[in-house]
């Protein structure tokens, strides 16, 4: 009896092998039959199983890891090439794995390609967003906009707050005897300087800044899940969380209303958000509410997120590598120097100084791989080196590729920030922030928040008049990483931050 049981179990992992195998021919096969001869002209690949495709094997390399086995499996199958396809976040897909190609899709953005995100992504991050508007709408939007977020007076006036929120917060850290959760600390001092610069001091009713950041984490798990609205799943969860912070911000935006319309004249923009709510086209037009709303969530999202774990690993490889930290901090001497001795404090100017600092940035961000992917979405068939791109067809630049391309940056696994010592790379080989019509609004203001919190963290001549610095003593620093939707330690990088004369 025990023998024909085994044998059953057998024959029923049997048939559902094949059953899947079936699956996956017949999903080719029907894509196969429907773009016909075109089938012939696409890149590589496999579309595997119908909706799934390769998502769940993407989303097992990206959660137990290496993530870099997920295109090395299509390497190792179809060999080292610009493109493949495959099937993922339930739409055919095309992996761009080369930074020629990655620009080509960027500089055409808005004519044959178009923002590609998947389905939750774009509920979650509102159809107002710069994520998700017409290429006429971005391009109003971005010079409505522009000054706001990025202009050099607007940079100016965000310094001070920024300056004195991380010189508390470092002495803070360094002042508890217990260790941290550096990521978890830096999210908190990160919302806390975005929230005074897109919305002030305005208080927030009924919830706490803390809550406010559960808000945004629970967002942020939902990203890449699947997109299941059903209780228990991440999806529904994040999509709560968006309702409720939407609640929050459009309450915010009424207020502010009402306040400019009572004072009048005597009104005057403090923030980001009174700046929005300011602005004016040519038609002497504003933006409505639900614009600013969605603007200010998907800004507030994308700072909180990016920005701090940027910052985190930027600390670690600056902790790591003492021989950067000191050329680091030789800059911000030699920076200081020049300072007239009235000034106190860093300015725009310095920070415009500050090349090797910038370079260690644009080094965090290329090793530690924030994002891992641009996606966009063809809008007519295209055809690059000799392949087709059908229309409708999902495109992902796979930047995690690109980072750790050996022809594009030699040992790509060391962290040098030298080697962007007049860098001359392939076009497209360096896009963090974007290219193109839709390249990150905030980039500027997010290297500022990360070069302050760098300048204090290596040279800091501000309290007591004494120089300090600090430094990360991690309490595991081999443990394991979660890839989604950032790398970053399963710890949270608990670590002590110390001080060192």
């Amino acid at each position: 009896m025990e023998l024909i049981n085994w044998l059953l179990l057998i024959l029923a992992c049997v048939g559902f092998v094949l059953g899947f195998g079936v699956l996956k021919r017949l999903n080719n096969l029907y894509y196969a039959l429907k773009l016909g001869k075109k089938w012939d002209e696409l890149p590589p690949g496999d579309l595997a199983w119908p909706f799934l495709g390769s998502t769940l094997s993407f989303l097992k390399y990206f959660t137990l890891g290496p993530p870099h086995d997920f295109i090395g499996h299509f390497s190792k199958r179809y060999g080292k090439v610009d493109m493949y396809k495959t099937h993922m976040f339930g739409k055919p897909t095309i992996i761009v794995c080369k930074s020629e190609i990655c620009r080509q899709v960027l500089s055409d953005d808005g004519t044959k390609f178009v923002p590609g995100y998947p389905s939750n992504m774009k509920a979650l991050f509102g159809k107002k967003s710069l994520h998700g508007v017409s290429k006429a709408e971005h391009r109003k939007l971005r010079r409505l906009t522009t000054t706001p977020i990025s202009g050099h007076a607007a940079l100016e006036l965000y310094i001070d707050h920024i300056e004195q929120t991380v010189i508390s917060g470092l002495e803070e850290w360094s002042s508890m005897e217990k260790p941290l959760e550096l990521l978890t600390v830096i999210k908190e001092l990160t919302f806390k300087i975005i929230w005074n610069i897109f919305m002030g001091s305005t208080p927030i009713e009924d919830i706490s800044m803390s809550e406010m950041e559960n808000l945004y984490n629970d967002i942020a798990v939902g990203l890449f899940s699947l997109p299941l609205n059903f209780p228990g799943f991440s999806f529904q969860k994040s999509l709560k969380a968006k309702r409720r912070l939407h609640e929050i911000l459009q309450s915010i935006v009424k207020e502010k209303r009402l306040v400019k319309k009572r004072k009048m004249e005597s009104w005057e923009a403090k923030d980001m958000m009174d700046l929005l709510i300011e602005v004016r086209d040519e038609d002497d037009e504003g933006i409505d509410d639900e614009t600013i709303v969605d603007l200010i969530f998907g800004m507030l999202f994308a700072a909180q997120e990016s920005s701090a774990v940027t910052t985190m690993w930027a600390t670690l490889f600056l902790t790591d590598n003492p021989h950067v930290f000191q050329k680091v901090k030789e800059e911000q001497e030699d920076v200081i120097k020049q300072r007239p001795p009235t000034q106190e404090g860093i300015n725009l100017s310095e920070i415009k100084q500050m090349k090797f600092l910038s370079q260690v940035i644009d080094e965090t961000l290329r090793a530690s791989n924030i994002s891992f992917a641009v996606f966009r979405e063809t809008t007519v068939d295209v055809k690059i080196n000799g392949k087709i791109i059908p229309k409708g067809w999902k495109v992902l630049l796979w930047l995690r590729e690109l980072y750790m391309d050996e022809k594009l940056y030699p040992s790509p696994q060391h962290f040098n920030p030298s080697r962007w010592d007049d860098f001359i790379g392939n076009p497209g080989a360096f896009i963090p922030f974007g290219l193109g019509i839709r390249m990150c609004p905030g980039r500027d203001l997010a290297k500022l928040k990360i070069s302050i919190f760098l300048h204090y963290f290596c040279h800091n001549k501000y309290i007591m008049m004494l120089e300090r610095k600090y430094r990360v003593e991690r309490l595991n620093p081999q443990c394991q990483l979660n890839y989604l939707p950032s790398p970053q330690p399963k710890d949270k990088c608990l670590a002590r931050v110390l001080k060192a004369a």
